[in-house]
């Protein structure tokens, strides 16, 4: 049967291809509750103001230069696109949102900072 005719399946996987300075990102838990460093619950009804989100990098564009796939980065949440793609819920966030990168890769002196 030719593709185009071809049904798909919850099992085709599309090949996602993120164009100029843009990035998709997984968040990891779900907002729900958390530990403080001293062991106190707090509940996800909990206020918090203006709290930045850690996420891992799943694809990144062409004009990335500072990223990769498999780096945590650090990002507002309220500057967010979200996508679900087969099921799973995706952020789509340009470089100039990152305030910070984790990775290994990183030397050891770099603040890992987008500036």
């Amino acid at each position: 049967m030719p593709a185009e005719k071809r049904p798909l399946h919850d099992d085709d996987r599309l090949p996602v291809k993120m164009l100029n300075d843009r990035i998709l990102v997984k968040l990891g838990e779900a907002d729900g509750e958390r530990r403080s460093s001293g062991g106190i619950l707090i509940p996800a009804t909990a206020q918090v103001g203006k709290r930045l989100t850690w996420a891992e990098i799943v694809a990144v564009g062409p004009n990335v230069r500072n990223i990769e796939a498999g780096d945590q980065v650090l990002f507002n949440p309220d500057d967010r696109y979200e996508v679900e793609v087969h099921g799973t819920d995706y952020i789509v966030l340009r470089e100039r949102d990152i305030h910070a990168v984790a990775a290994e890769r990183l030397d050891e002196g770099s603040t890992g900072l987008y500036l």
